[in-house]
């Protein structure tokens, strides 16, 4: 059982996080049929295509500032009650745009719902912005302007999501230099859809200190040598890779092989209940079904912390957070023995 192990994940888009019960309380606050997308307390789709309809559609049902603090507090809060001690939470300001609420008010919502859950609960979180590739490097571009000049404490990381398989990764990387030159932290989707050449790309021409997924580096071995080398940190989704189709199932699944060949690896849950996951799920995975020891998971999590876009005093506070799981855990297996 990994209940009691205390957690952390750095890749989780916001909008994708909002559990089924929340969208249908939005729904009929806002008289919205939800037959089409939510049905039996489950987010219906077959594939990729119907995944990002779906998607869209239960990220209407959160349209004001308060909507996406309840969204935010509600999350975190469900994180906090599984043993989680930090988050990041990826964003999109052109979503904010688009929706007609505005980029300013929708980051000042998901800010006031972490200012809550951590009041509730304790739980550190802090927000990535992203821009959308498939709206083009004009917007990406815009995106990575908006997070340099936001002036939210909360704001620490830039990255790059959306549809993998349009454009080129070197049309975008104006964009994170602008987000590098501002000091945010980097980090963008590569190597989920698309093949090992993406996440040697985004090495290449955004050099990051972490890649979403990366999971396709195993394809090539030069490559994962090349990210063990480097350090670089991958945010690995395992519920979310075998729900999309990137791999037919847990065995088959190259976490273990990654990690084995010294690549920084951490949990993560990406869209949890559309994938019908949670971050608790993914710890159950990795240890149940890809065999992972209690002192892997907690070195997992230990390189989440470590690779999170936050000031050195927290990262500090909930590394020892960690050591003193670690020395508690130590002390029972003594008694136990």
């Amino acid at each position: 059982m990994t209940a009691y192990l205390l957690k952390a994940e750095i890749h989780c888009h916001i909008e994708g996080a909002a559990p089924p019960a929340l969208a249908q309380a939005q729904a009929r606050k806002y008289g919205v049929d939800t037959g089409s997308f939510l049905r039996g307390g489950a987010y219906v789709w077959s594939d990729f295509a119907e995944f990002l309809a779906c998607y869209d559609k239960v990220a209407s049902l959160f349209k004001t500032d308060e909507d996406y603090a309840l969204l935010t507090e509600t999350y975190l809060c469900e994180l906090a009650a599984a043993n989680t001690i930090y988050s990041e939470v990826i964003v999109s300001p052109d979503h904010g745009d688009r929706i007609g609420l505005g980029a300013d008010a929708y980051i000042a919502g998901i800010s006031a719902g972490i200012h809550t859950a951590r009041e509730k609960t304790g739980i550190e979180a802090r927000i990535i912005v992203t821009g959308e590739r498939h709206f083009g490097p004009d917007r990406v571009i815009s995106a990575a302007e908006y997070a340099a000049r936001a002036k939210n404490p909360l704001v620490t990381g830039f990255n790059m999501a959306g549809e993998e398989r349009m454009g080129r990764v070197a049309d975008y990387a104006r964009a994170f230099d602008i987000a590098r030159e501002a000091g945010l932290g980097l980090t963008i989707h590569a190597g989920e859809v698309c093949g090992a050449f993406s996440v040697s790309d985004a090495l290449d021409l955004v050099r990051p200190s972490r890649i979403g997924h990366g999971v396709r580096a195993i394809e090539d071995p030069a490559l994962v040598e090349r990210l063990a080398e480097l350090g670089t940190v991958l945010e690995v989704c395992p519920g979310s890779n075998i729900a999309l189709k990137v791999f037919p199932d847990f065995a088959s699944h190259p976490l273990k092989r990654l990690k084995a060949a010294g690549v920084r690896v951490c949990l993560n849950s990406d869209d949890p209940p559309f994938f019908h996951t949670s971050l608790a799920r993914e710890y159950e995975i990795a240890s149940k079904e890809m065999g992972f020891s209690d002192a892997e998971i907690d070195a997992m999590t230990r390189t989440a912390v470590e690779a999170a876009f936050l000031d050195e005093d927290t990262r500090a506070k909930l590394l020892a957070r960690l050591d003193g799981e670690a020395a508690d855990a130590g002390d029972e297996a003594v008694h136990r023995a």
